[in-house]
């Protein structure tokens, strides 16, 4: 097993008054040549955005898009005809293919939202744009993986145009538990949402993060209640 430790430390951060922003990997005025992307993974973006403020109409092409918000609600419109709220405990997803164009706001006039946005690389380019959302219930996944993410149907979780697979977990304190990859090959990056864990004898804090690969399974060790994201990808090269 090789693994690449990602401090929160180290992450790009911007802030412009209505977004507040961290990159794991290089994104916008934000450059590091160490962090261009993990396998297909290219972008994760923790973003806190005020009240009522939001990312207007934009365009994308060729991306897998996931939104998960950690506290509070976006409003999401786009190009395909979709208008609605994602939620906390909402997972969305939007492959952008042949060309997509679309908005964020935060849903509320009074509390801040903080969400996830992650892009991975598609598997085919220039597809018919898609989106999809679901709800998935957090007692899920206490003490196991919950997918939310995956190519695979009987996994029950939104539809990805990659090899790639998301999970949840909330892991109590003292539990052990283990990931094992669905694609051979594949790597797995792993974010502390909150809480602190040891993985391959390694201590990761709240919002670090950790790239394993030349492995097909390992354990993840809570020292104190954690909630973790695991994004499985292909480990594709961009050179």
């Amino acid at each position: 097993m090789r693994t690449i430790f990602y401090p929160a430390s180290e992450r790009g951060h911007v802030d412009i008054g209505w977004l507040n922003s961290h990159h794991s990997f290089s994104f916008g005025h934000w450059y590091d040549p160490q962090k261009i992307h993990f396998g297909a993974l290219r972008v994760l973006n923790d973003d806190i955005v005020k009240p009522g403020a939001g990312f207007g109409l934009h365009p994308h092409d060729n991306m897998e898009i996931v939104s998960i918000p950690l506290n509070g609600s976006l409003a999401h419109k786009d190009s395909t005809g979709t208008d609605g709220i994602i939620k906390t405990g909402d997972v969305q997803i939007m492959s952008a293919g042949s060309g997509i164009s679309h908005s964020e706001f935060n849903a509320s006039k009074t509390d801040p939202v903080n969400f996830l946005q992650v892009w991975v690389i598609p598997k085919l380019n220039n597809i018919k744009p898609r989106y999809d959302q679901q709800t998935f219930a957090v007692a899920d996944r206490k003490n196991k993986w919950q997918i939310v993410v995956s190519p695979d149907e009987d996994e029950n979780g939104v539809w990805i145009n990659q090899d790639a697979r998301f999970a949840l977990t909330d892991i109590e304190a003292g539990k052990e538990i283990s990931f094992s990859t669905k694609f051979k090959g594949n790597g797995v990056y792993i974010f502390v949402i909150n809480g602190e864990v040891t993985i391959d004898n390694k201590t990761i804090s709240k919002r670090d993060a950790i790239g394993i690969y030349d492995a097909d399974s390992f354990s993840v060790k809570a020292n104190q209640q954690s909630t973790l994201l695991a994004i499985e990808v292909p480990m594709l090269s961009l050179q």
